[in-house]
Protein backbone atom coordinates (compact mmCIF):
# COMPACT_ATOMS: atom_id res chain seq x y z
CA UNK A 1 0.00 0.00 0.00
CA UNK A 2 1.17 3.34 -0.83
CA UNK A 3 1.73 5.80 1.53
CA UNK A 4 -0.47 8.38 0.62
CA UNK A 5 -3.10 5.77 0.65
CA UNK A 6 -2.57 5.29 4.30
CA UNK A 7 -2.30 8.42 4.96
CA UNK A 8 -5.88 9.06 3.45
CA UNK A 9 -7.30 6.16 5.92
CA UNK A 10 -5.70 7.13 9.05
CA UNK A 11 -6.71 10.76 8.27
CA UNK A 12 -10.53 9.20 7.65
CA UNK A 13 -10.30 7.20 10.71
CA UNK A 14 -9.54 10.01 12.63
CA UNK A 15 -12.12 12.58 11.28
CA UNK A 16 -14.62 9.54 11.98
CA UNK A 17 -13.39 8.91 15.80
CA UNK A 18 -14.07 12.96 16.19
CA UNK A 19 -17.25 13.01 14.44
CA UNK A 20 -18.02 10.53 16.67
CA UNK A 21 -17.20 11.44 19.82
CA UNK A 22 -18.93 14.82 18.68
CA UNK A 23 -22.31 12.97 18.64
CA UNK A 24 -21.56 11.48 21.53
CA UNK A 25 -21.25 14.87 23.25
CA UNK A 26 -24.19 16.22 21.64
CA UNK A 27 -26.25 13.28 22.83
CA UNK A 28 -25.65 13.44 26.91
CA UNK A 29 -26.38 17.45 26.56
CA UNK A 30 -29.46 17.07 26.89
CA UNK A 31 -29.26 14.77 30.16
CA UNK A 32 -26.58 17.37 31.41
CA UNK A 33 -28.84 20.49 31.35
CA UNK A 34 -31.55 18.70 32.85
CA UNK A 35 -29.34 17.35 35.57
CA UNK A 36 -27.95 21.52 35.69
CA UNK A 37 -31.93 22.22 36.24
CA UNK A 38 -32.49 20.34 39.10
CA UNK A 39 -31.69 22.74 41.65
CA UNK A 40 -30.04 21.17 45.38
CA UNK A 41 -32.07 20.28 47.98
CA UNK A 42 -31.21 22.42 50.14
CA UNK A 43 -32.54 25.04 47.92
CA UNK A 44 -35.09 23.18 47.08
CA UNK A 45 -36.51 23.14 50.69
CA UNK A 46 -35.73 26.77 51.14
CA UNK A 47 -38.04 27.60 48.48
CA UNK A 48 -40.51 24.60 49.35
CA UNK A 49 -40.45 23.59 52.12
CA UNK A 50 -39.85 26.12 55.12
CA UNK A 51 -43.10 27.94 54.74
CA UNK A 52 -44.60 24.67 56.70
CA UNK A 53 -41.74 23.21 58.49
CA UNK A 54 -38.40 23.78 60.26
CA UNK A 55 -35.72 21.11 60.79
CA UNK A 56 -35.33 21.18 64.41
CA UNK A 57 -36.88 24.38 65.19
CA UNK A 58 -40.03 22.89 66.14
CA UNK A 59 -43.57 22.14 64.65
CA UNK A 60 -45.12 25.07 62.51
CA UNK A 61 -47.84 24.84 59.81
CA UNK A 62 -46.31 21.27 59.21
CA UNK A 63 -44.58 18.60 61.30
CA UNK A 64 -40.01 19.51 62.75
CA UNK A 65 -38.66 17.22 59.83
CA UNK A 66 -35.42 16.35 62.43
CA UNK A 67 -35.27 13.00 62.03
CA UNK A 68 -37.85 12.29 59.51
CA UNK A 69 -35.55 9.87 57.15
CA UNK A 70 -35.21 7.77 60.30
CA UNK A 71 -38.80 7.47 61.24
CA UNK A 72 -40.49 7.02 57.61
CA UNK A 73 -39.35 4.50 55.44
CA UNK A 74 -37.53 6.03 52.16
CA UNK A 75 -39.91 4.75 49.53
CA UNK A 76 -42.89 6.27 51.71
CA UNK A 77 -41.18 9.54 52.12
CA UNK A 78 -40.73 10.45 48.63
CA UNK A 79 -43.93 9.14 47.23
CA UNK A 80 -45.41 11.23 50.39
CA UNK A 81 -43.45 14.48 48.92
CA UNK A 82 -44.19 13.70 45.21
CA UNK A 83 -47.95 13.32 45.48
CA UNK A 84 -49.24 13.58 49.24
CA UNK A 85 -52.92 14.20 47.95
CA UNK A 86 -52.81 10.90 46.29
CA UNK A 87 -51.46 8.93 49.14
CA UNK A 88 -53.75 11.12 51.72
CA UNK A 89 -56.68 10.43 49.39
CA UNK A 90 -56.01 6.79 49.69
CA UNK A 91 -56.57 6.59 53.54
CA UNK A 92 -52.95 5.91 54.12
CA UNK A 93 -52.81 5.78 58.02
CA UNK A 94 -49.41 8.07 58.34
CA UNK A 95 -50.79 10.49 56.15
CA UNK A 96 -54.23 10.27 57.42
CA UNK A 97 -52.63 10.81 61.25
CA UNK A 98 -50.70 14.05 60.29
CA UNK A 99 -53.89 15.40 58.56
CA UNK A 100 -56.29 15.36 61.93
CA UNK A 101 -52.81 16.29 64.31
CA UNK A 102 -52.07 19.25 62.41
CA UNK A 103 -55.63 20.84 62.02
CA UNK A 104 -55.83 19.66 58.85
CA UNK A 105 -54.25 21.35 56.42
CA UNK A 106 -53.28 19.05 53.92
CA UNK A 107 -49.60 18.99 52.66
CA UNK A 108 -49.56 20.59 48.73
CA UNK A 109 -48.88 18.75 45.74
CA UNK A 110 -46.01 20.91 44.79
CA UNK A 111 -45.62 19.23 41.35
CA UNK A 112 -41.88 18.01 42.11
CA UNK A 113 -40.51 16.31 39.39
CA UNK A 114 -38.70 13.22 40.61
CA UNK A 115 -35.31 14.63 40.30
CA UNK A 116 -36.24 17.26 43.10
CA UNK A 117 -38.02 14.54 45.29
CA UNK A 118 -34.91 12.70 45.23
CA UNK A 119 -32.68 15.76 46.17
CA UNK A 120 -34.85 16.90 48.62
CA UNK A 121 -34.52 13.30 50.29
CA UNK A 122 -30.48 12.82 49.93
CA UNK A 123 -30.20 16.71 51.68
CA UNK A 124 -32.74 15.46 54.45
CA UNK A 125 -30.79 12.25 54.98
CA UNK A 126 -27.80 13.82 54.74
CA UNK A 127 -28.95 16.49 57.85
CA UNK A 128 -30.26 13.72 59.50
CA UNK A 129 -27.23 11.89 59.51
CA UNK A 130 -24.84 15.04 60.44
CA UNK A 131 -22.89 15.84 57.14
CA UNK A 132 -25.20 18.63 56.15
CA UNK A 133 -26.86 21.74 58.58
CA UNK A 134 -30.03 21.90 59.10
CA UNK A 135 -31.80 23.78 56.05
CA UNK A 136 -33.92 25.84 58.85
CA UNK A 137 -33.62 25.69 62.37
CA UNK A 138 -36.08 28.26 63.70
CA UNK A 139 -39.21 29.87 61.99
CA UNK A 140 -37.63 33.77 61.53
CA UNK A 141 -39.25 36.29 64.10
CA UNK A 142 -41.53 38.95 62.60
CA UNK A 143 -41.50 42.46 63.79
CA UNK A 144 -44.94 43.45 65.53
CA UNK A 145 -47.78 43.71 63.51
CA UNK A 146 -51.13 46.25 63.49
CA UNK A 147 -54.17 44.90 63.43
CA UNK A 148 -55.81 48.33 61.35
CA UNK A 149 -52.83 48.20 59.05
CA UNK A 150 -53.64 44.12 58.51
CA UNK A 151 -57.41 45.25 57.87
CA UNK A 152 -56.05 47.98 55.07
CA UNK A 153 -54.23 44.97 53.23
CA UNK A 154 -56.84 42.75 53.48
CA UNK A 155 -59.55 45.10 52.02
CA UNK A 156 -57.13 46.55 49.28
CA UNK A 157 -57.79 49.93 51.27
CA UNK A 158 -53.72 49.94 51.52
CA UNK A 159 -51.43 48.73 48.33
CA UNK A 160 -49.12 45.86 48.98
CA UNK A 161 -45.59 47.08 48.76
CA UNK A 162 -44.64 44.76 45.61
CA UNK A 163 -47.95 45.03 44.34
CA UNK A 164 -49.62 41.71 45.62
CA UNK A 165 -53.55 41.28 44.88
CA UNK A 166 -55.30 42.32 48.27
CA UNK A 167 -56.69 39.17 50.25
CA UNK A 168 -60.48 40.13 49.43
CA UNK A 169 -60.53 39.24 45.90
CA UNK A 170 -60.32 35.59 46.56
CA UNK A 171 -60.83 34.85 50.46
CA UNK A 172 -63.39 36.17 52.91
CA UNK A 173 -63.88 37.11 56.36
CA UNK A 174 -66.56 36.95 59.08
CA UNK A 175 -68.24 40.27 59.27
CA UNK A 176 -65.84 42.03 56.32
CA UNK A 177 -67.64 43.68 53.91
CA UNK A 178 -71.73 42.95 53.46
CA UNK A 179 -71.28 39.49 51.63
CA UNK A 180 -67.53 38.50 53.44
CA UNK A 181 -65.39 38.58 50.31
CA UNK A 182 -64.58 36.44 47.67
CA UNK A 183 -64.78 33.02 47.00
CA UNK A 184 -62.12 31.39 44.95
CA UNK A 185 -60.07 30.92 48.14
CA UNK A 186 -61.01 29.62 51.85
CA UNK A 187 -62.68 31.57 54.24
CA UNK A 188 -59.67 33.09 56.54
CA UNK A 189 -61.67 33.26 59.40
CA UNK A 190 -59.96 31.01 61.91
CA UNK A 191 -56.34 30.71 59.82
CA UNK A 192 -54.49 31.42 62.45
CA UNK A 193 -55.68 28.56 64.44
CA UNK A 194 -55.44 26.15 61.29
CA UNK A 195 -51.94 27.08 60.65
CA UNK A 196 -50.59 26.35 63.81
CA UNK A 197 -50.82 30.24 65.39
CA UNK A 198 -48.86 33.38 64.88
CA UNK A 199 -45.66 32.10 63.53
CA UNK A 200 -46.74 29.31 61.77
CA UNK A 201 -49.15 31.49 59.49
CA UNK A 202 -46.11 34.24 59.34
CA UNK A 203 -43.85 31.41 57.92
CA UNK A 204 -46.42 30.55 55.29
CA UNK A 205 -46.88 33.33 54.31
CA UNK A 206 -43.23 34.52 53.21
CA UNK A 207 -43.66 31.65 51.05
CA UNK A 208 -46.57 30.10 50.16
CA UNK A 209 -46.64 26.79 49.13
CA UNK A 210 -49.96 26.12 47.90
CA UNK A 211 -49.53 25.94 43.80
CA UNK A 212 -52.10 28.76 43.37
CA UNK A 213 -50.70 31.32 45.98
CA UNK A 214 -47.06 30.52 44.93
CA UNK A 215 -47.99 31.29 41.41
CA UNK A 216 -49.25 35.16 42.74
CA UNK A 217 -47.02 35.65 45.40
CA UNK A 218 -43.45 34.14 43.91
CA UNK A 219 -42.53 37.75 42.26
CA UNK A 220 -44.54 39.32 44.53
CA UNK A 221 -43.74 38.49 47.85
CA UNK A 222 -44.92 40.33 51.21
CA UNK A 223 -42.53 42.14 53.20
CA UNK A 224 -42.07 40.95 56.94
CA UNK A 225 -44.32 43.96 58.04
CA UNK A 226 -47.49 42.97 55.60
CA UNK A 227 -46.94 39.73 57.24
CA UNK A 228 -47.13 40.80 60.77
CA UNK A 229 -50.03 43.14 60.18
CA UNK A 230 -51.88 40.68 58.27
CA UNK A 231 -51.18 38.08 61.24
CA UNK A 232 -51.91 40.39 63.48
CA UNK A 233 -55.64 41.03 61.43
CA UNK A 234 -56.41 37.59 61.54
CA UNK A 235 -55.21 37.21 65.00
CA UNK A 236 -58.35 39.38 65.68
CA UNK A 237 -60.59 37.52 63.24
CA UNK A 238 -60.09 34.19 64.78
CA UNK A 239 -64.29 33.56 65.53
CA UNK A 240 -66.55 30.77 65.17
CA UNK A 241 -68.67 31.75 63.36
CA UNK A 242 -69.63 35.24 61.62
CA UNK A 243 -71.51 37.47 63.94
CA UNK A 244 -75.22 38.25 63.86
CA UNK A 245 -74.76 41.40 62.36
CA UNK A 246 -73.76 40.17 59.40
CA UNK A 247 -76.86 37.89 59.11
CA UNK A 248 -78.74 40.87 59.55
CA UNK A 249 -76.98 43.00 56.62
CA UNK A 250 -77.12 39.88 54.89
CA UNK A 251 -81.07 39.20 55.25
CA UNK A 252 -81.78 43.66 55.06
CA UNK A 253 -79.82 43.19 51.75
CA UNK A 254 -82.10 40.34 50.37
CA UNK A 255 -85.45 42.33 51.55
CA UNK A 256 -84.14 45.25 49.48
CA UNK A 257 -83.52 43.20 46.30
CA UNK A 258 -86.93 41.17 46.98
CA UNK A 259 -88.70 45.09 47.04
CA UNK A 260 -86.73 46.50 44.35
CA UNK A 261 -88.16 43.51 42.01
CA UNK A 262 -91.43 44.13 42.91
CA UNK A 263 -91.50 47.87 42.22
CA UNK A 264 -89.94 47.23 39.01
CA UNK A 265 -92.66 44.79 38.20
CA UNK A 266 -95.39 47.27 38.97
CA UNK A 267 -94.21 49.52 37.06
CA UNK A 268 -93.41 47.58 34.30
CA UNK A 269 -96.78 46.01 34.24
CA UNK A 270 -99.21 48.56 35.32
CA UNK A 271 -100.77 49.30 31.93
CA UNK A 272 -100.75 45.59 30.61
CA UNK A 273 -104.38 45.00 31.21
CA UNK A 274 -105.84 48.65 30.41
CA UNK A 275 -106.58 48.09 27.02
CA UNK A 276 -108.97 45.09 27.80
CA UNK A 277 -110.31 45.97 31.58
CA UNK A 278 -111.46 50.08 30.04
CA UNK A 279 -113.96 48.18 27.36
CA UNK A 280 -115.21 45.95 29.83
CA UNK A 281 -116.27 48.82 32.78
CA UNK A 282 -117.37 50.65 29.95
CA UNK A 283 -119.70 47.91 28.98
CA UNK A 284 -120.84 47.56 32.40
CA UNK A 285 -121.48 50.77 33.08
CA UNK A 286 -123.83 50.89 29.98
CA UNK A 287 -125.85 48.22 30.58
CA UNK A 288 -126.60 49.63 34.73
Amino acid sequence: MEPRTRSLRTDWTRWLLALGALLGALALLPALARAQETPTGDAIFAAKCAACHTVGGGNLVGPDLAGVTTRRDKAWLARWIKEPDKVLAEGDPTATQLFEQFNKVPMPNLALTDAEVAALVAYLESVDAGSASAPVAVAVALPAGNVERGRALFLGAAPLENGGPACMRCHSVAGMGALGGGALGADLTQVIDRYGGEAGLGAFLGSPATTTMNAVWANQPMSDQERADLVAFFGSTAVAERPPSTLWTLAALAGALAAGMALVAGIVWRNRLRGVRGPMVQRATAKS
